[in-house]
């Protein structure tokens, strides 16, 4: 039983997170594993393979911080696997790539969107426009990578309304532009989805107001 759960390819499951499997469209039951994990037990020793277990239904996560659970069809399975293998430059681990694509797009609960962040699942081609537009503002591969670690948030960011309209903001209302942008996105990043200013007068969106800047 044990070395079917580690057959490959595999899922690597952390303390923050707990992973169910299963197959409800199917007339008899199958199988369901919920893997709940404690700190004391090294995230690498934990590894399941979700082909092993399901043949090709349903992929379901579900984040032990908050309820939340995503069921994902085949297609939309395929369509997030895309945009982890977009993730790959910046050698993250898979379930890293899993957490700032769940954080960006709603999957995994993050404080930064308060609850207006409906769940979707991600298209390459929107996640690849964002890294390129990140790209074209001198940042480099590890550039990237620290922001991505410390603003995963910025994948689901608006790439118009609020990228480039902060990022022009900046350089208009701050003369902030070039080698400064780049110093300044790399400490701190969530300026580029910043869309509201309270002036003062808190409007209960503190994560995302100018104010903070």
């Amino acid at each position: 039983m044990l070395g079917k759960l580690f057959a490959s390819p595999s899922l690597t499951f952390d303390s923050g997170t707990c992973f169910c499997f299963s197959s409800p469209d199917r007339t008899t039951t199958a199988p369901i594993v919920n893997v709940n994990i404690s700190n004391g037990v090294p995230p690498h020793m934990l590894r399941a393979a979700w082909t092993s277990i399901l043949p090709s239904r349903k992929w379901e996560i579900n984040s032990t911080a908050k309820t939340e659970s995503l069921v994902l069809s085949n297609e939309d399975r395929k369509t997030w696997e895309a945009c982890r293998q977009a993730l790959s430059t910046f050698k993250f681990s898979v379930e890293d790539e899993d957490k700032i694509l769940g954080k960006a797009f709603g999957q995994i609960h993050s404080p930064y969107w308060g609850e207006e962040r409906k769940k979707e699942v991600p298209t390459l081609e929107l996640v690849n426009e964002v890294l390129d537009y990140l790209r074209s503002l001198s940042l480099s591969d590890d550039d990237l990578s620290k922001l991505l670690k410390k603003f995963p948030e910025v994948l689901g960011c608006s790439l118009e309304d609020e990228l480039k309209t902060n990022v022009q903001a900046l350089e208009k209302e701050w003369s902030i532009k070039g080698k400064s942008l780049r110093n300044l996105l790399l400490r701190n990043p969530k300026v580029l989805g910043y869309n509201v200013d309270c002036k003062g007068d808190c409007m209960a969106q503190c994560t995302r107001c100018w104010v903070r800047f």
